[in-house]
C-alpha cells in the first residue's frame, strides 16, 4: 500500500473499508458456526459413548494441528497467495461438513471417523488463520490494526456469545442440525472471500527456492532473538494449557449440577458478552495503560476466576465468573499481536505466527488431553483446584520477570525492515 493510499485510508472508519468488511463478516458468520460445533462435538460424542475421556480425545485431535502443523504451514503460507490459502480453507471445510453431515443423516457416525473429520478442520483453521493474520496490515492501515484487532476479537467472543447457546439448542432438537448450520457457515465464508482483492502479501524479491526446513528454522530463529515476545508467547501457551480446556470442564461440572444441554450452552455464551466489552474497551485500554499492566493484571485475574470456581455450585455462577475473568483476555491478545506486527517483517509475518502459534494454540491439545484425564481421576472440581494451583504459580513467575515488567509501549518501538 502506497504511503498515499496508507493515509488516505487510514482517515476513514473500519466500516468503510470494503475488503475488511468482506473478510470480517464472513468471518463473523463462518466463527459462528465453528463455535456451535466446538459444543456439539462433546455432546455428540458424550450421548454416543457417555465417556469425557473420548471427548476429551476429540477435543484433542480437532486442536492437534496446532501443534503439528502451525511451522511448516507458517513457511508455506509465507510462500503462496494468502487469499487462494483461505479460499483452499472454507473450501476444504465445506466439503468435510457435508460428509460429516450425511454420515449423521444415515447414522454412520463413529469417534474415529470424528476424530478424521475434525483433525483436517483443525488443519484448515490454521492455514486459513495463518493467512488472515499476515494479510490484515495490506487490508488495514497500520494506525487503525489495533481496531482491527479488537473487532476481530469482538467477532471471536460474540461467535461465543451466540454458538454456544445455539448449539446447544440446535443438539437438543437434533444431533445434526448444529454442523447443518456449520456447513452453510462455511459456505458463507468461502463466498465473501471470493470478493477480497488479491494482493495481500508485499511483492517478493526473487530468490533462490530453499528448502522448508530452512524456511521454518528462519521464523523460528526470529521468534527466539525477541526476548519480549518469547516470554509473551510462553505466557499465554501456559495459559491456554487452562483456559482452552475449561469449556471441557465446566460441560462436566454443570452436568454434575444437573443442567441440560441448552443452559450449558447459556453458561458458556455468559464469557462471550463480557468479552465483546472488553474487546470493544481494547484499544482505549492500550492506548491509556502500559503493555506490562494489561499482562500482569490478566494473569492475577484468571487466578482469582479459578479459584473461585472451585467453590460455585450453580452452573450459571460459573458462567457469571468465567464472564468477569474473560473481560481482560481481548486487551491482552491485542497486546501480543500488536508487539509481533510491530516487530517482524511482512516475509516473516506468517513463519512468525506460526512458531507463536506453536506454543499458543499447540497448548490447547495437551490441555484437551491432560483435562479428559484429569476429569477421569480427579473429577471437574478436583480439576479445577489443579487448575486454581498452576494459573497462581504462572501469575506469580510472570510478575517476577523483568522483560515483562519492562515491556515497552508500541508506539517506542521502531517499524521493521
Amino acid at each position: 500500500m502506497s504511503e498515499r493510499l496508507a493515509s488516505s485510508a487510514a482517515t476513514r472508519p473500519l466500516w468503510r473499508n470494503r475488503d475488511f468488511m468482506l473478510l470480517w463478516s464472513g468471518q463473523v458468520v463462518s466463527t459462528v458456526g465453528m463455535r456451535v460445533t466446538t459444543l456439539a462435538y462433546p455432546l455428540l460424542v458424550l450421548a454416543l459413548t457417555g465417556s469425557p475421556f473420548q471427548a476429551g480425545l476429540v477435543g484433542f485431535a480437532q486442536t492437534l494441528p496446532f501443534l503439528v502443523l502451525y511451522l511448516p504451514a507458517g513457511a508455506l503460507v509465507d510462500r503462496w497467495d494468502r487469499k487462494r490459502v483461505m479460499l483452499a480453507a472454507d473450501g476444504v471445510r465445506v466439503v468435510l461438513l457435508g460428509l460429516l453431515v450425511l454420515a449423521l443423516a444415515v447414522d454412520r457416525v463413529s469417534v474415529a471417523a470424528l476424530l478424521v473429520v475434525v483433525f483436517l478442520d483443525g488443519a484448515c483453521f490454521v492455514f486459513f488463520q495463518l493467512a488472515e493474520s499476515a494479510a490484515l496490515p495490506h487490508i488495514v492501515p497500520q494506525p487503525q490494526l489495533p481496531t482491527a484487532l479488537s473487532q476481530n476479537q469482538a467477532r471471536e467472543l460474540g461467535a461465543d456469545l451466540v454458538g454456544r447457546p445455539l448449539g446447544g439448542a440446535l443438539f437438543a432438537v437434533g444431533h445434526t442440525l448444529p454442523f447443518v448450520f456449520d456447513l452453510f457457515s462455511y459456505v458463507l465464508g468461502f463466498l465473501t472471500m471470493l470478493f477480497v482483492r488479491p494482493g495481500l502479501q508485499e511483492r517478493r524479491v526473487e530468490e533462490p527456492r530453499r528448502g522448508l526446513l530452512t524456511d521454518i528454522a528462519e521464523g523460528l530463529a526470529w521468534l527466539w532473538r525477541q526476548h519480549l515476545l518469547r516470554a509473551l508467547v510462553a505466557l499465554t501457551g501456559a495459559v491456554n494449557l487452562v483456559l482452552a480446556s475449561l469449556t471441557l470442564v465446566l460441560i462436566v461440572r454443570a452436568q454434575q449440577l444437573g443442567a441440560s444441554a441448552s443452559l450449558i450452552g447459556v453458561m458458556l455464551a455468559l464469557p462471550g458478552g463480557a468479552a465483546i466489552a472488553g474487546a470493544l474497551a481494547a484499544p482505549w485500554l492500550q492506548r491509556r495503560l502500559p503493555p506490562r499492566r494489561v499482562v500482569i493484571g490478566s494473569l492475577w485475574l484468571w487466578a482469582g476466576g479459578m479459584v473461585a470456581l472451585v467453590w460455585l455450585p450453580s452452573p450459571l455462577a460459573l458462567g457469571a465468573v468465567v464472564a468477569v475473568t474473560a473481560l481482560p483476555e481481548p486487551a491482552f491478545n491485542v497486546v501480543l499481536t500488536s508487539y509481533r506486527y510491530a516487530l517482524a517483517p511482512d516475509r516473516l509475518q506468517a513463519r512468525t505466527v506460526g512458531a507463536a502459534r506453536l506454543v499458543i494454540w499447540g497448548a490447547i491439545p495437551l490441555g484437551s488431553l491432560a483435562a479428559g484425564s484429569l476429569l477421569q481421576a480427579l473429577g471437574a472440581r478436583g480439576t479445577l483446584v489443579a487448575y486454581a494451583v498452576f494459573m497462581i504459580a504462572l501469575a506469580t513467575l510472570a510478575t517476577s520477570l523483568r522483560t515483562i515488567r519492562r515491556a515497552p509501549r508500541l508506539e517506542e518501538i521502531p517499524r521493521p525492515e
